[in-house]
């Protein structure tokens, strides 16, 4: 059972580095989405960031503080992007696929922090 339990890591930072890949190859497309200028430059980074904090889980180098940060950038794209885009959506189709992003940027940023507060094994920036 524990060789199941442990794929939660791989399969956590799989997706995080599919949705990085996907901020760098449609950052035009997402640009829009982004609240402060210049869109495209911050869905790059935030692109990087996906990437980078999966790297640091997957090779448990800075793992706590990568996975902490995680957690952080997809509240921030919950709270910034996805609320407000389910607020002010006209029809109920767009109101489901921003409600259904936010819940998975909640989510996601949950397991970061359990992933930061149990599994992180690199506490050397943050203990």
């Amino acid at each position: 059972m524990n060789a199941v339990l442990g794929l939660g890591k791989y399969l956590f930072a799989a997706i995080l580095i599919v949705f990085g890949l996907g901020h760098l190859g449609n950052a035009g497309a997402m640009a829009g989405m982004v609240p402060i200028p210049p869109g495209e430059l911050w869905v790059y980074v935030t692109g990087v960031a996906l990437i980078a904090g999966a790297v640091s889980i997957l090779i448990g180098k800075y793992d706590k503080l990568g996975a902490a940060l995680l957690g952080v950038l997809l509240l921030i794209f919950a709270l910034s992007i996805h609320l407000p885009g389910m607020m002010n959506a006209a029809d109920a189709m767009a109101k489901q696929g921003f409600m259904g992003n936010l819940l998975k940027d909640i989510g996601l940023a949950g397991g970061a922090w359990m992933y930061a507060s149990s599994m992180a094994k690199d506490k050397s920036i943050i203990g």
